[in-house]
């Protein structure tokens, strides 16, 4: 019998030897509740002990939610003198850390995630870190992989106020419904706000036809926004937890986010 390691989703046991952990050592971490319009809902924070006013990143989750692995992606943040925070976008649905298989969660939790529930509670979060008191809110960007960088693209395009994005193998194209009134690619051309996309050259779910239409898009935003394509690497080449790992590329990623962030803004005194 495998063991489920503590704190990730039950969907992708087992967990890879791989795996990063972040240590919390001169930190402060751990969940908190941000009130919005019908719900209190948790999310996970992590700054850095000492200081204030630090530059805030939202950290957006992927569909297995806010496990183990967004929560130390949340921490590493932290460690560069950020405030991060990760909301539980599907505080009104069923917990998806309990569910067996990806099958299963789109099937019960994510065919029914309204984009425009998404954006209010991240908006909600927004409010909540602006009156924090350790994050600094002139200065908040945000970074999500897979679904969370479907919703980066489209929260960078929601509010001007956000200093920067970047955005991790997440869909740009599909079909439009009540739920989904608008995609990546529709927003692109007026896309304010400067995002950076991280994608795979071998991802079996976004093709390179897509993203080089949502790079020709980008083009005519005049938001500095632009894609980085690592060739020959699968979907969440970033997630050390699972075998799509690929860690020359997802260090890079990482080093290409801090860089984008300070480019725009975001710098910190770490």
């Amino acid at each position: 019998m495998t063991i489920q390691p503590s704190g990730f989703a039950n969907a992708v046991s087992p967990v890879a030897a791989q795996t990063i952990t972040t240590d919390s050592h001169l930190l402060f971490c751990g969940e908190v509740k941000i009130p919005a319009a019908d719900i209190e809902f948790s999310a996970y924070l992590a700054h850095p002990e000492k200081g204030e006013q630090f530059p805030v990143i939202l950290v957006v989750q992927e569909i297995f939610g806010v496990h183990e692995h967004i929560k130390d992606v949340c921490r590493r943040l932290a460690k560069l003198g950020y405030l991060a925070i990760a909301p539980d976008l599907f505080s009104r649905h069923e917990d998806v850390s309990l569910m067996k298989d990806i099958q299963e969660i789109f099937a019960r939790v994510v065919n029914y995630v309204a984009d425009a529930q998404v954006i209010a509670d991240l908006d909600a979060t927004v409010d909540y870190v602006s009156q924090h008191g350790k994050g600094d809110a002139s200065r908040i960007a945000i970074t999500g992989f897979c679904w969370g960088g479907r919703i980066t693209w489209l929260y960078c395009a929601h509010n001007p106020r956000i200093k920067a994005g970047v955005a991790w193998y997440g869909k740009l194209m599909g079909p439009v419904s009540e739920l989904h009134p608008v995609h990546p690619c529709d927003i692109a051309a007026q896309l304010k706000v400067p995002v950076l996309g991280l994608y795979a050259g071998s991802d079996a779910g976004i093709s390179l036809e897509s993203v080089e239409q949502m790079q020709n898009s980008l083009a005519q935003s005049g938001s500095s926004s632009h894609i980085h394509i690592y060739p020959d690497v699968p979907h969440a080449f970033f997630a050390d937890y699972r075998p799509s790992y690929r860690k020359a590329e997802g260090e890079d990623g990482w080093k290409r986010l801090q860089d984008w962030l300070t480019l725009n803004g975001m710098n910190t005194n770490s």
